[in-house]
This record gives structure tokens, sequence and C-alpha cells, in this order.
């Protein structure tokens, strides 16, 4: 009987790793690195042998959905790796960061004990630059949506549209066990119908088991054009009082979005005289490659983008590549708005920015993806009046707005609306969610389909479908 393990994203979002083996054939959906309260966990093994994989197939190129990947490689991985092509080439640009992160924060620890006069007793980095290089010299499929890929003659795969980040897919695996016909889905993480920037989700299928994430199985979001409003409005009110707004924001998606939407505040001259900042190397270069895709845009973005007109800048706009360029972003004292990473807070330029502006109650700080239990974005959100910057205490004095409708996940109504285009359902798996998310989830699942079966997966549980 096929049986299927998740080694990440079972009882918190982040870590996703799930082992489907289908008659002898071993296949792992995601490996992606774990963060906030339980990132220690990168480090341990990965509870099964990565020499055994037959195939890494990747639903996209978040970090938490590919963060592992080199890990994987370097302990012995020497499989297929099958994702679409947008999806590889934002996993390599994704993995060159992170491994730049690890080398640093693994630089910082070290030089902190020599200051200290303490042995050199800190852990090694868990990959770097070569790791990932290597990674990629791997066979490497890249899928087209909605075309079966044949595995063997008893197993397939199809990646379909999840409406998430670019490239990102749900993923349907059909299988025979003996004269049954099997299918299941794993659904990575999905958006909604409409998006600003990508495709919007494709409309479920026939299956027999559903493993859906749950991010924000307990919550409605705003309107994407509730938020947008709510958006325009928070920097208007702030630019309008002399203020500045900073934007910690995912380079991948999120990043896209803000762009688009000050691209058209520009044109509207909503943002007369003010200056903008988009200070992430990362997100640069997950901008560009958003232009080099344009058939995984939706059908504004890549008419747009085939006539040479690109949907992401503005005349307003600076990219800031260098660190002597972030740090001269301090001389712009007023009217200034800055995009930065990283998302959480959990690092990169953002810190800087707090630094010399979140102190100041003129200024305002917008989150607009989801922050991770544990996270200094988190925390802030939760009302921490003072945080820690480099050591140094920072009073959160800035006005802080959290705008949850560009959201590149689905609230519980689109996943319940997901979940109802489906045929043939008999169970459904919840991953990727804190508990009271997939707690909350799986009651409203329950109230709305009646013959189905839902369960909350349990990290290694082992799950026979």
């Amino acid at each position: 009987m096929a049986t299927v393990i998740s080694y990440g994203a079972a009882g918190t979002v982040t870590g996703s790793c799930h082992l489907l083996e289908v008659n002898g054939i071993k296949i792992l959906i995601d490996c992606g690195m774990f963060q906030g309260n339980v990132e220690d966990k990168n480090y341990e093994l990965f509870g099964f042998d990565p020499t055994d994989i037959d195939y890494l197939i990747l639903t996209h190129a978040h970090i938490d959905h590919i963060g592992r990947v080199p890990k994987l490689v370097k302990e012995g991985f020497n499989g297929v790796i099958i994702a679409t092509e947008a999806t590889i080439d934002v996993a390599y640009i994704m993995l060159q960061d992170a491994a730049k992160i690890l080398i640093e924060e693994y630089n910082i620890v070290y030089r902190k004990a020599q200051r200290a006069g303490e042995e050199r007793n800190t852990r090694q980095p868990l990959y770097d630059l070569d790791d990932v290089d290597n990674t990629f010299t791997k066979t490497i499929m890249k899928a087209q949506y909605n075309q079966k890929i044949n595995l063997s003659d008893f197993l397939f795969i199809t990646f379909h549209q999840a409406g998430h980040i670019l490239g990102s897919a749900f993923i349907e695996v059909e299988f025979i066990e003996g004269e049954t016909d099997k299918k299941v889905v794993f659904s990575g993480d999905i958006g909604c119908k409409k998006r600003l920037v990508i495709d919007g989700l494709e409309n479920g299928l026939t299956t027999n088991t559903l493993y859906i994430e749950s991010t924000y199985g307990d919550r409605l979001h705003k309107s994407v054009y509730e938020s947008i409003e709510e958006f325009k409005q928070a920097i208007i009110k702030t630019i309008d009082r002399g203020g500045n707004v900073m934007i910690p924001s995912f380079a991948l998606e999120r990043t896209q979005e803000i762009l688009y939407i000050l691209k058209q505040m520009s044109e509207n001259k909503e943002l007369e005289n003010v200056n903008i900042f988009l200070d992430s190397p990362l997100a640069i270069k997950a901008t560009e490659l958003y232009n080099k895709h344009p058939f995984f845009l939706n059908e504004e973005n890549e008419k747009d983008v085939l006539e040479f007109e690109n949907p992401f800048t503005f005349k307003n706009l600076n990219l800031t590549q260098s660190v002597q360029q972030s740090i001269a972003i301090n001389n712009f004292q007023d009217r200034t708005i800055i995009i930065a990473g990283s998302g959480m807070c959990t690092g990169g330029r953002i810190l800087q920015h707090f630094k010399h502006r979140l102190w100041n109650p003129v200024n305002s700080l917008i989150f607009v993806g989801y922050q991770v239990e544990g996270t200094l974005g988190r925390k802030i959100i939760d009302g921490a009046e003072f945080i820690s910057v480099h050591g140094e205490k920072i009073a959160v004095k800035a006005e802080v707005y959290t705008i949850n409708g560009f959201s590149a996940h689905g609230d519980q109504k689109d996943m319940l609306d997901w979940i109802s285009t489906f045929n043939g359902i008999e169970t459904i798996y919840l991953v990727h969610g804190e508990d009271y998310q997939t707690k909350a989830f799986k009651d409203v699942i329950k109230a709305r389909f009646d013959n189905v079966k839902v369960h909350i997966v349990k990290e290694r549980e082992h799950i026979y479908i």
C-alpha cells in the first residue's frame, strides 16, 4: 500500500517535506527549511536516507519548500529533480541567497565567540554556495502545466497552476495499485482565483486523497481590492505627514505585487516627489525572472512584457544593489518608501531601516505577508514595544499596519471553495499550519463536507493512502 510520511510542515507552517512511496518508488515532495521557533530542526537528520529518494518534486521556490535541497544533495540525493522552468530559475537565486545568509550567520557567531575568548564550537553552515551549484548539476526535468509525466508504467504526475507565486504548482499523483487506480493531490501552497501578477488557482480534479496547506485555515482575508485601498491610504497618510514607509517584503510575488500597485499610484500622480527604493538584490533578481517568464503571468502582465512594457518599474523607483547604496538611503529623511527583505524581519536590509526609522512615530511599518511564530515580524505584530537590532534596543513607535489581503496564500474561503471543485475526495489531510490553524480548518471542512474524512497530520506519522 502507498504511504506518505511528512517530515516537515506538520504541526507547523515551515519545513515542507513529504515522502510518498508507491510500489518501491520514493518521491519527496518539497524539502523546505524550518523557520521561526523551529529553525534548529534544519540541522537534524532527515529521518530517511537521501540516497534512497528517486524523485524530488518542488511545488514552488519559497525557502520553506526548497531551503534544505542542497543539504539533501550534500547527504547523497542523486535522483531526478522535477519542477516548472520558472521554479528552477527562482530556486537557484533563492538558494544562493540562503547560502550567503547561512555563512554570514556562522561568521557572526564565530567572531562573537573569538571576541569573548571562547573556543570555536559553533556548528558549520547547513550548506554553502558550492553545495547550491552542485544541486543544479543534478538531473532536472522541467514540467509543463497540465502535462502528464510518466515516472513508471504505474506512476504518473501532473503539475497544475497553484496561483501562489511564479511557477508554483499543486501536484496530482496517479498510480495503479493492484488493479485499482488511485490519485492523491499535494496542494503545495495555493493562492486564489484572481491574482494581481500571475495566473490564478486552477480548479481541482478527481482525487481520492488531498493533502492541503492550512496557513490561513482559521481566517478570512479582506478582498485584494480592499487591501490595495488600505495599502494606498497607509502610504498617502504617512507621506502627507512627512514620514517614511517601511515595507518588509518577500522577494517573490509580494514584492512584484507591491511594485505593480506603486506603479499605478505613480502613474496616477499619487506619489509625486516621493523617493521609492527597492532595497533587496534578491527581489531585484526575482523581478527580472518575472519578466523572463511572461507565460507564467496573468493575461494583462503577459501582454505588457511581450510588448516590452515592464509592469514593475516606473520613474521614481530606485534599485539599490550594493551595501553602500543601501546605507545611502539613510540620507532620505522624509517622503520615502523602502521595500526591503527579509519579509519576516529575521535578517536582511530591513533591519538597518528599523534602526533608523522604527522609533519615530511619524513613520509607518506595513506588513504585507504572513509572519511565522518566533520571527521578529511576528513579535512586532503581537505588540512588542521594543526590539533588538544587532544588539541595540529599538523602540517600536512607528505606526504598524498588517494587511493580509496581499497574501499569496488563499484564505479559509478560498481553500474551501477549491476543495469543492474536486470530485471523489474521501480523505483530506491537513499540513502546513500551526495547531490552532489546522484545528479551526478541520472544523469548517467537516461542517461543509459531510462525507469526507479530515485528519491533521503529525510529523513523521505513517499514512496509508
